[in-house]
């Protein structure tokens, strides 16, 4: 794991952490998408009663350095993702992969974060930077993946991810 973020208040970025506190059912202690009920103000205006699917959000370094080659600076944390990855595919990843984050924590991949408009608020033209097609001309979304919690513990850079894949047939992961 290359770094880990979280923000107490709703914004666009998170700023990184020597370490976070994932919690079963909750999320990231102290951020502010942590709750058993969804904490995106857009989808809390549509039902604050849906239950919180993107407790953990999850990107993979390598977009980063895709995107710097693009001309775009992103950082670890600048998406408002809570960890960045490095080495794994996490967008090839199915629906129900379990994450063991360190020596403690597990995570369940639900799906992949849907890019939104608030990367152009960031910087302009990262939403389309982060989207392409496949071979298929499908939509691919490079924005990372979101998780829930399934067992508490600290996560710190540096920490072991080990991936545990579900019994198959396996599903594609789509937007959450």
């Amino acid at each position: 794991m290359d770094a880990v973020a979280l923000s107490p208040a709703h914004g666009f970025s998170k700023p990184t952490q020597p370490r976070i506190r994932l919690i079963a059912g909750l999320g990231v202690e102290g951020d502010a998408h942590c709750g058993v009920t969804v904490k995106h103000r857009s989808r809390v205006a549509r039902d604050p009663t849906q239950p919180n699917l993107r407790q953990l959000h999850l990107i993979h370094a390598e977009l980063f350095e895709e995107l710097a080659a693009s001309g775009f600076r992103v950082a670890p944390g600048a998406l408002g993702e809570n960890v960045t990855t490095r080495g794994l595919d996490l967008l090839g990843l199915p629906r129900g992969a379990r994450l063991r984050l360190g020596p403690d924590a597990v995570v369940e991949v639900i799906g992949l974060r849907n890019p939104c408009h608030q990367l152009d608020g960031f910087q302009q033209g990262l939403m389309a930077a982060t989207l392409d097609r496949d071979a298929e001309g499908r939509l691919v979304r490079k924005a990372g993946v979101m998780a829930v919690v399934l067992a508490a513990g600290e996560v710190a850079p540096g920490d072991a991810i080990v991936v545990e894949l579900p019994p198959g047939p396996h599903l594609r992961l789509e937007p959450v």
